[in-house]
């Protein structure tokens, strides 16, 4: 009969086993997701480029590729044909250096062409599979590269987390990808989700013969959003043939002069990054 007494109290007092998503994630102190309103601004090679100067900075850096219908990290790191190992803890991301590595839905796949048809589910169930079983580690950083909008993914994404350090929302200057990146501001305000900033991509182009500064996508706009929204402008980067072939040959953050006014205002980008976790 006692025997029974101690068995109900053990039960009564033991604590609730924390979900296996914490206790994987624990190890990571800051989780910053990179956004976009819409397609095509560029977001992804912000993301990149963002993990990448962190990692060169000494910081140890985790870089999702959350894009489940177009995951483009692993080419812009040279790693398309690499496929993660298993441990005992857990799926192995594919190690870029000593102090980046990355997991995508692009690693997984038989062929780098195989188009991945899925419906919300199966994309939510890869998602919760990549922060829950990825054998992350310790990290500084895990930067998480949303798809665009703010569907299904950068909700669940901000939902399982629940902690995420801060938001990064890139747009470009025109007044079409503005009125998506208002949403996404908005969307960030919702989930509670800080704005570390926004970053204004494909800001002019400077004429190779001339040296005047062309606003192709005109400007302006960024400045009035953050404005609008009480959010800070991190840096406002031009359009540079160099940082698409960095990207192109799998040399993220390589191939860059680093006297080129792209890094320079890239590095305020990150300078912003390290500020506000500091």
């Amino acid at each position: 009969m006692s025997s029974n007494i101690q068995s109900s109290e053990s039960l009564l007092n033991a604590k609730p086993e924390e979900p296996k998503l914490v206790t994987n994630l624990r190890g990571i102190k800051n989780k910053i997701m990179v956004m976009s309103g819409k397609g095509g601004v560029g977001k992804s090679t912000v993301s990149a480029n963002l993990a990448a100067a962190l990692a060169e900075r000494g910081y140890s850096v985790g870089l999702l590729d959350s894009d489940i219908h177009g995951p483009t990290i692993p080419k812009m790191f040279g790693v398309e044909n690499e496929k993660p190992m298993v441990s005992e803890k857990g799926i192995v991301p594919v190690k870029v250096n000593d102090y980046l590595k990355i997991m995508s839905i692009g690693l997984l796949l038989d062929s780098n062409d195989s188009p991945v048809i899925w419906r919300g589910p199966a994309k939510m169930s890869a998602i919760k599979q990549f922060l829950e079983e990825v054998d992350w580690g310790v990290l500084d950083y895990l930067i998480i590269d949303l798809p665009p909008g703010t569907g299904d993914e950068p909700l669940s994404i901000s939902q399982l987390i629940g902690n995420m350090t801060g938001a990064i929302v890139v747009t470009t200057p025109q007044e079409v990808a503005l009125t998506s990146v208002r949403k996404s501001l908005n969307f960030a305000k919702i989930i509670k989700v800080p704005v570390i900033g926004m970053v204004e991509n494909m800001s002019g182009i400077v004429c190779p013969h001339c040296n005047e500064k062309i606003y192709v996508f005109g400007s302006g706009g960024v400045a009035k959003a953050a404005e609008d929204f009480g959010v800070k402008v991190l840096g406002t980067l031009p359009i540079e043939t160099e940082v698409a072939a960095a990207g192109d040959s799998g040399h993220v953050h390589i191939d860059i002069k680093s006297d080129s006014e792209w890094y320079i205002h890239f590095n305020k980008v990150v300078d912003a990054v390290e500020e506000f976790v500091k």
